[in-house]
Formats: C-alpha cells, sequence, structure tokens
C-alpha cells in the first residue's frame, strides 16, 4: 500500500487529504487515479464546499478501481467506483458499471443489502472513466470472516445466499441480455450474441476461440432447446461469496450486504454465476439449494447448462488472460473441449 498525503492545490481547494493507494505495475488493469482527481470527483458529486479527509483503495476486486472516501461534510464515508478506461475493456464487459446503474430499479427485493447509488458519472470529463459514488455497507466481507466460525455454522450462510438468489430470479425484465442491453427478443439470440463477443474478445487477444465459437454453432443449431425459456429473469451476473459482506458481531454467520451486481442479465436463471457456484461441489453449500429450490433435471436443462459452463469457461478464459494466468487459460481448452464434445 502505497500512502501518501499530498499539500493544497488549486484543484483541492485548499484541502489536506490522505491517499493510499495500492501499488500495482504500470500494466496491471486496475489502475488507480490521481490524488488530485478524488476532491475534483467529489466536489462534482456532493458541492464545491465538500471537505474531504481520506481516500483509500480497496484490494478484493479484480475489475473496477475502489476508493473508501471519508469527508467532513458527509456523516458516513463512501464508496468510489471507478471503471477500467473504455479502451481496456473488453467488447463483451463493455459498460458494465452503467449495466449495474441500470439494475437498480430492479433490485427492490434485495434493496436493504445492496448500496445505494448517490451519484454516476459517464461524461468521462474529469478522469477519462466512468465512476459512480455509492453507500457504504456495514460489516466485513465474507472472504475475510467466513473461515472464522465453524463449518458447520457454514450452511446457514449458504442458506441465506441461496434466499437472497432465488428472490432476484423472481424479478422479470422485458428482453432477453444485458440489462442495460442490448435486448434479444429470445434467450437463444442471447444466448449466442454473448458467446460471439466472447469469441472476439478472445481473437482479439490472440487467443484462440475456435471452441466457443463451436459452442455458439451449436447453440443456433439447437437454438429451440435454449427458446424453452420463455421468460426473462434477473441473473445476479457474479453473485458468490467474494461479493458478500457478512457481520461483525453476530455469533452465526449474517449476509448484510450484496456487492457488485455489474453483470446482471435477463434470462434463464440456470445459466446464473450463482447457480454454477452453487452445484460445483457437494459440501456446506448444499444448502444453497434448500433455500433456492430445486434444480431442473430434464434433458432439455442439462443441455442447457452445458452451454452456460461453456459461456462461464470463455469468460473465465478472458479474465485468466488478463491476469496473466497462462496455466488457468491452458486449462479452460481442456475443460472446454469435454462440453464442446458434451454437446456435439
Amino acid at each position: 500500500m502505497d500512502c501518501r498525503c499530498f499539500p493544497p492545490t488549486a484543484r483541492t481547494r485548499g484541502v489536506f487529504v490522505e491517499f493510499r493507494s495500492i501499488s500495482r505495475e504500470p500494466s496491471a488493469f486496475q489502475q488507480p487515479v490521481a490524488d488530485v482527481d478524488i476532491p475534483e470527483i467529489c466536489g462534482r458529486a456532493f458541492g464545491a464546499g465538500v471537505r474531504v479527509t481520506s481516500a483509500v483503495e480497496l484490494g478484493g476486486g479484480m475489475y473496477n478501481t475502489t476508493y473508501r472516501i471519508t469527508a467532513e461534510s458527509l456523516p458516513e464515508p463512501v464508496i468510489l467506483r471507478i471503471a477500467p478506461a473504455p479502451d481496456r475493456q473488453f467488447a463483451s464487459e463493455r459498460g458494465l458499471m452503467r449495466n449495474e446503474y441500470a439494475t437498480v430499479p430492479y433490485l427492490s427485493t434485495v434493496a436493504t443489502l445492496v448500496p445505494r447509488m448517490l451519484f454516476a458519472d459517464w461524461s468521462q470529463e474529469i478522469i477519462g472513466r466512468d465512476w459512480v459514488l455509492q453507500s457504504h455497507l456495514t460489516g466485513v466481507p465474507t472472504p475475510e470472516r467466513l473461515g472464522a466460525y465453524d463449518r458447520p455454522l457454514w450452511r446457514g450462510f449458504f442458506a441465506q445466499l441461496g434466499e437472497i438468489t432465488s428472490r432476484v430470479h423472481s424479478i422479470r425484465g422485458a428482453h432477453f441480455g444485458p440489462v442495460a442491453g442490448p435486448g434479444f427478443p429470445t434467450w437463444s439470440a442471447a444466448v449466442v450474441a454473448s458467446l460471439h463477443a466472447i469469441a472476439d474478445d478472445l481473437s482479439a487477444s490472440s487467443l484462440d476461440a475456435t471452441d466457443v465459437r463451436a459452442v455458439a454453432d451449436l447453440a443456433t443449431e439447437h437454438r429451440n432447446v435454449l427458446d424453452e425459456i420463455r421468460e426473462p429473469h434477473l441473473l445476479t451476473g457474479d453473485l458468490w461469496t467474494v461479493n458478500t459482506m457478512l457481520s461483525t458481531e453476530a455469533p452465526e454467520p449474517v449476509i448484510t450486504g450484496v456487492l457488485d451486481l455489474d453483470r446482471t442479465l435477463f434470462g434463464d436463471p440456470a445459466a446464473d454465476w450463482t447457480i454454477r457456484m452453487a452445484s460445483a461441489k457437494q459440501d456446506e453449500r448444499t444448502a444453497f439449494w434448500d433455500a433456492y429450490g430445486s434444480r431442473d433435471a430434464s434433458s432439455a436443462g442439462a443441455w442447457r447448462a452445458l452451454v452456460y459452463e461453456a459461456r462461464h469457461l470463455g469468460a473465465i478464459r478472458l479474465e485468466r488472460h488478463r491476469l496473466g494466468n497462462t496455466e488457468g487459460v491452458r486449462d479452460s481448452y481442456v475443460a472446454l473441449g469435454k462440453i464442446v464434445s458434451a454437446l456435439a
């Protein structure tokens, strides 16, 4: 962690600010902003008289850059989230922050758990990047807290996660695809478009996308199986342990917050990342299904699940490439090859 205090300047309007950023390589995907940008951002959101006192970059996420901000005129800390520069975003991930902003009106069933949007700026005038200010959620990140509980108590956490996911999945949309668009009239069209977007990103990154394109072709050929899904429901997109907060006081795990709903889309709930993760192991997470409900055990549902897994693996390959995980990229080809064989 790099900790610096910067002196008053014309841009900071005489405020003395503690600025802490995470040390990163210049080539790293996540990049901080300049210390003098923070007061200007807060001035735009809260008025020229705001007196920022600290800005501390938070770790944990792998996409946006996040700071906890305190100011004399604000009653509690706020969270500043800054999107990657537009030219650093994959096409299949473009505008994720704007997608999250568009999702807020649909989150009434979990409104007490998600941060409030305080201000959003898509002008890119200050730092050349999208950014939002959100309320600060109470609690501690689940990965830092869950291990303090005896393992039998973890079942309660996963049951809560199942109940939250069920609430989100109960929300219906008017189209298939990302909440902010583009929207599609059928589920097959949305899935095929997503697979092609991921494949195009892989090709642009000089990675072989033959397997992902093969899945897109199979999904097109058997679109009728995908189009058995006739009603678009809201998917969390990325909800799992790393995107939840736990109470610091409770004698058993209690979820107090849900974060980073920027990959939301309307479609088949079975395609959600949360469902994939809940299905991955037969351990404490099986309690998820006690609260969520049963899974689709039909042959058509099993075929769709393979397509969804291929989509997840394609996105995972992109993320691993972005993080420089060459071994993980290689492993994704083995896993996806098995999916293609099973689908064909």
